[in-house]
């Protein structure tokens, strides 16, 4: 009995280890990927990119943050401007009021942009979870996957979205990633291939093939597999186009 105890409390106390162990390596792994990427030489930078016919800034200083997207309607120019203080919408440069859902609707559309624009920028935040799932072959290199989920307390609106991040195990760039997100009648699935990658003033941006899954039985931690195996079906290209930084 006294050798089983202790056997027993080995066997635990190697697991919390081998657990702890998971957790560091998955954010070591994310925070080397940040720093290739640009680091935090986004903090304090302005990044001006076109994404289909509409201008999106970012502007960050520290903490502060002013994230914004101009399009032409027919009713004028709209600007909408997305900082820590919430989302104000202008109308030929006018403020206007709008409800709550609608703030909140494109605050969202706002912020996926500029979110994925400079991935994986932010994803050392507090409100971030990362988990090691496993090491996998794609195209003839391996990769780290990284699942990466979002607490409800700072985790944004689109808290309950899960990814997953697969990381270079050479060069610690995310060229691949898969994601799910709510949408009406369930979750919706996406898959996306990093292209054209280049680095304007040290930080680095890259286009996107966008997949989804053909089968809607398909789960979020297979689309690598049918990546690899040819069953996504090519969506849509995430492209952006005249980048500057400053």
């Amino acid at each position: 009995m006294k050798y089983f105890i202790t056997l027993l409390l080995s066997f635990l106390l190697f697991n919390c280890n081998d657990n702890k162990t998971e957790v560091i390596n998955a954010n070591k792994i994310i925070d080397e990927s940040i720093q290739v990427s640009g680091g935090h030489k986004i903090d304090t930078s302005v990044i001006e990119f076109n994404f289909r016919d509409i201008n999106y800034k970012a502007t960050r200083l520290g903490g502060k943050f002013k994230l914004e997207r101009v399009f032409l309607d027919s009713i004028g120019e709209i600007r909408d401007v997305l900082s820590n203080n919430g989302l104000d919408r202008y109308i030929n440069e006018s403020l206007v009021n709008l409800p709550d859902s609608m703030a909140t609707k494109y605050s969202a559309s706002v912020n996926s942009v500029h979110y994925f624009a400079v991935l994986p920028y932010g994803l050392d935040g507090k409100a971030v979870n990362k988990t090691y799932v496993n090491e996998v072959d794609i195209k003839g290199k391996s990769y780290h996957k990284i699942k990466v989920t979002f607490n409800e307390e700072g985790g944004g609106e689109d808290f309950e979205d899960v990814f997953m991040y697969l990381v270079n195990t050479v060069t610690s760039k995310v060229d691949y990633l898969a994601y799910s997100y709510n949408e009406d009648d369930g979750k919706g699935l996406r898959f996306r291939e990093a292209y054209n990658e280049r680095y304007v003033k040290g930080i680095r941006f890259v286009d996107y093939n966008n997949y989804k899954p053909k089968d809607n039985t398909s789960k979020l931690e297979e689309l690598d597999k049918q990546f690899i195996d040819n069953k996504l079906e090519l969506l849509s290209k995430i492209e952006l186009k005249e980048v500057t930084v400053n």
